[in-house]
């Protein structure tokens, strides 16, 4: 590229004084590390350069940072730094003048309570002096409020024309192999600055210095109707879906507990020393003799404390919620690895599903299956579920496509594709996402006791009722013992 190309590329890009920005980013680019320049005009207009250059990385924060500087200075010149405890001071006089009447009527009845009267009356009024002091401070702090206010604002834009011509620069480059990217000063990109800007300002401005003047900016203006109706549609609805899908909540059921009820009977009414040595030998198997016997000091931790059966009982919970959610999942996953279009329609579904806070969820679920253990295993499955879908998704997706052509040439149909070269490439990632599964579902032990579930979680729920530290502890290790033991089982093979 000669030197007429890249001036007029530099011109077409800064699209104002192109000379000034020649040197600079000349200066910029003959040196390694930061190379400290200033810009006047980016320090003058602030985030609103920034933000017509196209820069809104460092625009917004320079926003945020002069938003806070200009409210300090308003809150300094024209706010009532004493505003909140005046309206403390008015509350206490309120209690304060209920007391005296309180204490008018014991004196005339002359009874028993009066000194106690009294003593409430005068830590009131001790009180309502404290606060006079400290709103007298307040205000008398409103100019050092504003000087460091001004301060602030001055080091905000400062910075600004330190960094603007750097991050200018960079664009730059970067615009030179993207040509897609906006560059110049468009009246659209400058006016929508402008307007953010100094709607932002003048909002936040007027908030804190005249705080009660405009109610509408402290407090969104909405009508309790709306909210009312809104919930009226959400019940509404819920009963429909109730009413109308009953037959399949209790075909759910039906499966849940028939896989719950099998495994409850291998851990919980099987011999412990059967289950005990079988937990110890696949521990071996899949990791080793030393995490066999980390296992085994695990299971006796779990017997002599008494948490056996309960340790039991959220093992075979837990395994029902990770094997559905592994026996569904790693299916969908591997039909979504081919075909990115339903993967685009299922990735929001997951996002929701490991966003959505479990007691919120667990609502619905309650109205659905009722409470109980087969409400905690879809309760577990929402919330851990999703792990496997995700990683079978990004193993499949990983394995080299120059070993599935060359299988290909060699004659691989679609299943033996599947089952000897996409599997075995992508089993770490797939089985990093059982692991996260498990852990996971074993994250909702607690949660799930909420709604009826057994186990170690409400060992633990009961200690948090009644702040019994000592069971909580016990209990919360015996949970974490869980864990370790399957961690070792499942991540041992993959090591």
């Amino acid at each position: 590229m000669n030197q007429e190309t890249q001036d007029h590329l530099l011109e077409k890009f800064v699209a104002t004084n192109p000379d000034y920005y020649r040197r600079q980013f000349a200066r910029i680019g003959g040196r390694t590390g930061f190379t400290p320049t200033f810009n006047i005009f980016a320090a003058l207009l602030g985030p609103v350069w920034f933000g017509a250059r196209g820069l809104w990385n460092w625009g917004l924060p320079f926003i945020l940072l002069e938003t806070f500087g200009l409210i300090q200075l308003s809150r300094g010149l024209f706010g009532d730094l004493g505003a909140a405890a005046t309206e403390r001071i008015a509350q206490i006089e309120g209690t304060l003048a209920f007391r005296r009447e309180q204490l008018a009527a014991a004196i005339e009845k002359n009874a028993d309570n009066v000194a106690v009267f009294e003593r409430t009356i005068a830590s009131l009024e001790a009180a309502i002096g404290g606060i006079r002091l400290e709103a007298a401070a307040a205000e008398a702090s409103a100019l050092w409020v504003a000087l460091f206010g001004l301060i602030f604002l001055l080091a905000t834009k400062t910075v600004e024309g330190i960094v603007a011509n750097t991050a200018l620069e960079r664009r730059y480059s970067t615009w030179l192999s993207k040509p897609h990217l906006s560059f110049g000063l468009s009246p659209a990109r400058s006016a929508l600055s402008i307007i953010f800007t100094l709607v932002v300002f003048v909002v936040c401005a007027l908030h804190f210095s005249l705080p009660n003047a405009i109610d509408w900016l402290g407090k969104f203006p909405t009508d309790p109707e709306i909210r009312l109706q809104a919930i009226a549609w959400v019940e509404t609805f819920f009963d429909y879906i109730i009413a109308s899908g009953q037959w399949l909540f209790d075909f759910i059921t039906f499966g849940i507990r028939a896989v719950l009820d099998g495994l409850e009977i291998i851990f919980v009414s099987t011999p412990w020393p059967v289950i005990a040595s079988f937990i110890i030998m696949l521990t071996w198997l899949a990791a080793g003799s030393r995490p066999a016997i980390a296992a085994g000091s695990f299971l006796a931790y779990m017997g002599i404390l008494g948490f056996w059966e309960k340790a039991m009982t959220t093992l075979a919970l837990l395994g029902t919620a990770a094997c559905l959610s592994i026996a569904i999942g790693i299916p969908i996953g591997m039909f979504c690895a081919r075909r990115p279009k339903f993967y685009a329609v299922i990735r929001p579904i997951m996002d929701f599903m490991q966003t959505m806070p479990a007691f919120v969820f667990m609502i619905p679920v309650i109205a659905f299956f009722g409470t109980g253990k087969p409400a905690a295993v879809v309760t577990t499955m929402i919330f851990g579920g999703t792990p496997v879908v995700r990683l079978t998704v990004l193993g499949l997706r990983g394995v080299p496509e120059n070993i599935r052509e060359a299988a290909i040439a060699f004659g691989a149909n679609r299943w033996y594709l599947l089952t000897k070269v996409d599997l075995p490439l992508a089993a770490p990632s797939i089985l990093a996402g059982v692991n996260q599964t498990i852990m996971l579902s074993l994250a909702m032990v607690v949660v799930a006791s909420l709604i009826g579930a057994k186990g170690l979680g409400e060992d633990v729920l009961e200690a948090l009722q009644y702040a019994s530290v000592g069971q909580g502890i016990l209990a919360g290790f015996a949970i974490l013992f869980c864990a370790m033991i399957l961690d070792r089982v499942v991540q041992g093979k993959r090591d």
